[in-house]
């Protein structure tokens, strides 16, 4: 992992990412200035599970794997790819993370803190207001998908009366 100093080379990249694309010319400019662009190599870690962290990412280029630790082993949850953003509970949320994010392939990654997202909004709140509405969809999409997983997870699990049932069956009584 290294940080990139000339990140002019990624700025078309930039409009990829749903909280730049709707911001003014000037906004745009300021927030992107903010930003760290950082260059990950293939395995990398980029967040870890528990870790206190006030950033989020964009991915600029590349893929990177969520996964969660369970009882030792990764479990994996979700793949993204250049465009999507990931870590952006940590701007409302001073919690630890909840899951682990590691590069599939080489990857470019704009880092931002909540405190650059927080003086943003202060100096441009119209756009400001833009990007937080923008993150917001992008946190009810995955919350949107996490439901209809667990929803189909769910489908087939044995209701508590199908077990009465059973033990009723099994025991005669």
């Amino acid at each position: 992992m290294r940080s990139l100093t000339n990140k002019d080379e990624f700025l078309p990249r930039r409009e990829h990412l749903l909280f730049f694309r709707a911001l003014n010319a000037d906004a745009k400019e300021w927030l992107w200035n903010k930003c760290e662009i950082i260059d990950f190599q293939e395995e990398e870690l980029v967040v870890k599970v528990g870790e206190l962290s006030p950033s989020f990412f964009g991915l600029l280029t590349g893929c990177v794997g969520v996964s969660m630790d369970e009882e030792g082993h990764d479990v994996y949850l979700n793949t993204l790819g250049a465009g999507q953003i990931f870590g952006e509970a940590a701007m409302f949320l001073k919690s630890p993370r909840t899951a682990s994010v590691k590069t599939l392939e080489p990857s470019v990654i704009l880092k931002l803190t909540r405190f650059d997202f927080l003086d943003f909004l202060a100096k441009f709140p119209r756009d400001g207001n833009k990007a937080l509405l923008a993150l917001m969809y992008g946190l009810l999409n995955k919350l949107r998908s996490s439901n209809e997983e667990l929803a189909f997870e769910r489908r087939d699990d044995t209701s508590q009366d199908d077990i009465d049932a059973l033990v009723k069956e099994l025991t005669g009584s």
